[in-house]
């Protein structure tokens, strides 16, 4: 199962050989969970493995998380004895569902982010600075570390600690790298900028950005991101990735999408019938990750939405790039007419300065139409800007003006960050209850 090794830099040869090595990995990966996995064993009874290539692809059946909450002792491929590491993933009710990797799959994980890393031009004379977690059973920071070590980068794994001690780590350790929340960066960004040191002076030269977007459908950067861009004296990456597939698409010096690595995956674009959509054209991301050995999923429904762009990358990859996501499929909300999603709303509340923290609500009046409210909190002086000027802003760019509603800090963050969650949730979902 460890295949990907000997494709390194297929990305780089021309669309037929990509191609073919796809369909070689692909047909051995469906023998293998055909094999393996009591799931898709019982799920792929019919099809032969030898008979299927990716233009037949929409033969196939789809996972998603709900197939992996109910069936998900079924999904697993090996014995536990084989396990080496359980992260949690969130679900589909609410409940975390376990995705088990293998010391392979670890090793499929560093690979990916270390040729994701070198994409950007991260190299061994880098000091990468970690802002995101590696406990509470996440894989990010986990990722990160691997792939940055496997760089051979030194690497601070500072994690979710306060900023005044990343502010003592970039003074005393002059990381060159920082990876972390866009959002987060930024007010790491105020601050240093409040505490005497001024970011533009730092040694950091790249922020690779997770967990957010912060370019739009047209590959500009968002008002998040020209902050950080003016801000930091950086260049600003994208990174976009799950628990489940055990794959990122960052990337690359162009910073024109995020890179497939063929040898590692496999992506599909559909429209709400299943069906597969032509490069450029919105949709559900579908990911196949390749040779994984624990958990091997096939044609994974990720819920996030976006579209592929297969043109040649300046950095002279010829492999199908990501787009910046869009959104969640199932936090699509249709307001009033107008259909958008809370990613809108959040570059919108980005650009006002008065605007420190902030969260939004959704509920069902009747089945054509939500109500949306938007909940915001503002810094100091922030009493300038009235909840009717935010909403003529919210106006004028989404063609929607939802109540705002003005909260202290301490309200926004009890709602974003309650104590029992492990990562921010900005958009509260009330229209199932």
């Amino acid at each position: 199962m460890t295949d990907f090794y000997k494709y390194r830099g297929i990305e780089f040869e021309g669309p037929d050989e990509i191609k073919r090595v796809q369909e070689t990995m692909f047909r051995s990966h469906l023998g293998y969970i055909a094999k393996n996995s009591p799931y898709y064993s019982r799920t792929l009874r019919g099809h032969d493995p030898e008979n299927i290539s990716l233009d037949n692809l929409g033969d196939l059946p789809f996972t998603d998380k709900s197939d992996l909450e109910r069936y998900n002792d079924e999904l697993l491929a090996v014995p536990m004895s084989k396990i080496t590491d359980i992260v949690l993933s969130s679900g589909t009710t609410g409940k975390p569902t376990r995705i088990m990797y293998t010391e392979n799959d670890l090793k499929r994980l560093a690979y990916n982010e270390e040729i994701s890393f070198a994409g950007c031009g991260i190299t061994a004379e880098d000091i990468v600075l970690l802002t995101c977690t590696m406990d509470r059973c996440f894989i990010a920071g986990l990722a990160y570390f691997l792939g940055a070590q496997q760089r051979g980068a030194a690497v601070i794994r500072n994690g979710l600690s306060s900023f005044a001690s990343h502010m003592e780590i970039i003074r005393r350790m002059k990381p060159t790298v920082i990876v972390g929340v866009p959002s987060f960066l930024y007010k790491l960004g105020r601050f240093l900028q409040s505490g005497g040191m001024e970011p533009k002076e730092t040694p950091v030269t790249r922020l690779v950005c997770i967990g957010e977007p912060v370019r739009d459908d047209a590959l500009s950067l968002l008002k998040m991101g020209q902050y950080l861009e003016e801000m930091w004296p950086a260049d600003i990456y994208s990174t976009y990735a799950s628990s489940e597939t055990i794959t990122t698409f960052c990337e690359c010096t162009a910073k024109k999408g995020g890179h497939l690595h063929p040898e590692l995956a496999i992506v599909e674009i559909i429209n709400d019938r299943g069906e597969a959509l032509p490069p450029g054209e919105t949709g559900e991301i579908v990911v196949t990750p390749l040779s994984v050995e624990g958990m091997p999923l096939l044609r994974f429904k990720t819920g996030d939405v976006g579209f592929l762009i297969d043109e040649p990358c300046e950095c002279g990859r010829h492999s199908t790039r990501l787009g910046p996501i869009i959104g969640r499929k199932k936090q699509m909300i249709k307001y009033r007419g107008t259909t958008l999603y809370p990613q809108a709303v959040y570059s919108v509340l980005d650009e006002i300065p008065e605007v420190s923290d902030y969260y939004i609500t959704v509920h069902s009046d009747f089945d054509l139409s939500d109500i949306l409210n938007v909940y915001v909190s503002l810094s100091k002086g922030g009493s300038a800007c009235p909840p009717d000027r935010i909403r003529e802003r919210l106006q004028a760019r989404l063609r929607v003006s939802p109540d705002v509603l003005i909260c202290t800090d301490e309200e926004v963050k009890k709602r974003i960050l309650p104590a029992s969650s492990r990562k921010i949730n900005r958009f509260i979902d009330r229209r199932n209850n």
